[in-house]
């Protein structure tokens, strides 16, 4: 008896402080991996978190660290973590929190900060700001925790706000003290929480799934639009049964290639000018009416009138730029679910009169298409460059592609199809460049997939010392460069001075000799053929490697496919 008297007031002395309380929190949620970047205060967190089994992924700068967390989550419909150290690396990781809002992407940046008592009286710190103040306009939602015993619940509450309805990114304070507070760990494991059903399913209401369908059952000309949303949702098989059930075209917004594949019957992304023009019901599933759809309206749209039926999970959504005609609110699994419950076994597929013709505008333009891919001109252009890489992602459907750039994004968009879903990863919403290395990074670890990121040189430069990361953690991530000399074209002169133009690079740059300073392959590619016999040695080696693909400067054009997005001047200098 007093043996065991003894026993329970040990047990009851033993002690636990902040860093280990967040870990058993992040363990407790099934957090398996951290991303970031080491630094004063949150150093030891990260070596003690490695201790506990979680795996912390180390990056050269913090912006990268967010972007590899944001599309963590994207692809695991759980919220991924950025950790980085207070004011700088704080303001570093933003851009990647404000990004995964717009994009919807489940993130918790978690940060250390200065004491609240010396930012409230402005006694400059170490890396002093009023850390929360600022994230709050950036983020879903935003909480600082102050106490140990309250690590648990915040945790909790930045989780459940990441997940649950729109998905979205969320900041997480962390004052440097809280670490090294103590408690007793009886009490400390009981305040953790395990957040249960994070992201609840919401159900839309039947009379709107009724009135979404009869306005699709009017339709002569009826469209479906899969974005993103879509892709996350990983509703995968619902979504292709309400595709092929309702037998319209389909137009697969850049991320949600591959929900079906690009090769389906229905598909109509080789026809877009045609179905956006023409169509004269188009259902939105997981996709918004903005920039990059020109708002629902305009020349792109043409002249026939529409009627949209928008399914998104976010109510304030709805009529943001075109009236709604059919909104339907809830997760977009459960709205798909009840689409086809609805719609029972004698619905009525698209009218095959239009079902035709759109197929005739895309074979079309497939068969003029297909001449440009096959080109072997040395340096290449970016068709003959793209056709090999379509090639080898065909033959590797399970690989991620990562893809950014302006003319190696926008083309590569069109021309490389993709067969799985969630298996193309790019820029988004914001159209933001520096997302490749980081989110090639996070699609390895996530997946355990072959990655090929193909990147813009300038694009690259955005994230390029990430090659490092690469090499450390000796991940399978093919990267291709497409080279052409600057930004849109290496081609440009200043006609008032020495200093080169403002969008020209170095001419003839290697990039393949960065990576192979850092153990990895490097490799040089000046025709398709080459580049063809590299990209295929580099994805059946699984090492880290660089391709330098030498594309003819004066290729590309300004500002890629939105060129009409960069205003120009009409005052003509005396």
């Amino acid at each position: 008896m007093a043996e065991a008297a003894v026993k329970k007031h040990e047990a009851e002395q033993e002690l636990t402080d902040g860093f280990h309380l967040l870990i058993d929190a992040l363990k407790l949620n099934g957090v398996k991996t951290i991303y970031g970047v080491p630094g004063i205060p949150i150093t030891d967190f990260g070596r003690m978190a490695q201790a506990e089994g979680i795996r912390v992924i180390s990056f050269r700068h913090e912006q990268n660290a967010g972007y590899a967390a944001s599309i963590a989550g994207f692809l695991t419909k759980q919220p991924g973590i950025c950790l980085t150290v207070s004011a700088p690396g704080f303001l570093n990781g933003l851009t990647a929190l404000a990004h995964a809002t717009t994009n919807c992407f489940p993130m918790i940046l978690m940060s250390g900060s200065s004491e609240r008592e010396i930012v409230d009286l402005q006694q400059g710190d170490y890396e002093e700001m009023d850390q929360l103040a600022v994230a709050k306009t950036m983020c879903k939602a935003a909480y600082r925790v102050l106490h140990a015993q309250d690590i648990g619940i915040g945790l909790a509450r930045a989780i459940r706000a990441a997940v649950s309805g729109r998905p979205g990114g969320v900041y997480l304070d962390l004052p440097a003290k809280l670490f090294s507070q103590v408690m007793n760990a009886s009490a400390g494991e009981k305040s953790l929480v395990k957040v249960i059903d994070a992201a609840p399913a919401q159900i839309p209401a039947p009379e709107a799934v009724k009135r979404a369908l009869n306005v699709l059952k009017g339709a002569k000309k009826p469209l479906i639009i899969l974005g993103k949303g879509a892709a996350y949702a990983q509703a995968d098989d619902a979504i292709k049964a309400f595709v092929e059930k309702t037998g319209a075209p389909f137009l697969p917004m850049s991320m949600a290639k591959g929900l079906l594949s690009d090769l389906h019957p229905q598909c109509a992304g080789a026809a877009r000018s045609t179905v956006l023009k023409d169509s004269d019901v188009v259902v939105m599933l997981g996709a918004r009416l903005n920039w990059l759809l020109s708002h629902g309206k305009g020349k792109a749209w043409g002249d026939a009138p529409k009627k949209f039926i928008q399914i998104d999970i976010e109510p304030k959504e709805m009529d943001s730029n075109v009236e709604i005609a059919a909104p339907v609110v809830g997760d977009i699994g459960s709205c798909v679910a009840a689409f086809l419950n609805a719609m029972g076994d004698k619905w009525t597929p698209a009218p095959s009169d239009w079902v035709n013709a759109v197929k005739t505008k895309k074979d079309d333009n497939i068969a003029k298409m297909a001449p440009r891919l096959m080109n072997n001109n040395s340096p290449m252009d970016y068709h003959g460059a793209l056709g090999v890489l379509r090639q080898v992602i065909k033959e590797r459907p399970d690989a991620i592609l990562v893809n950014e750039g302006a003319n190696t994004l926008d083309l590569a968009r069109g021309v490389i199809d993709m067969y799985k879903p969630r298996k193309r990863i790019d820029v988004g919403t914001w159209g933001i460049m520096g997302i490749g290395m980081g989110y090639s990074i996070a699609a390895a670890i996530e997946t355990g997939k072959p990655v090929l990121a193909v990147e813009g040189d300038s694009a690259f430069g955005f994230s390029g010392m990430e090659i490092e990361t690469i090499c450390r953690y000796n991940l399978p991530v093919c990267v291709v460069i497409f080279n052409n000399d600057g930004i849109y074209r290496g081609t440009d002169v200043n006609t008032a001075g020495s200093d080169p133009a403002t969008t020209v690079f170095v001419k003839g740059a290697r990039y393949d000799k960065m990576i192979e300073a850092f153990g990895g392959t490097g490799i040089n590619a000046t025709s398709p053929d080459e580049l063809r016999r590299a990209v295929n040695e580099a994805m059946d080696s699984g090492k880290p490697t660089l391709i330098n693909a030498v594309i003819d400067p004066a290729a590309g054009s300004e500002s890629g496919r939105i060129g009409n997005l960069n205003p120009q001047s009409v005052v003509k200098k005396k």
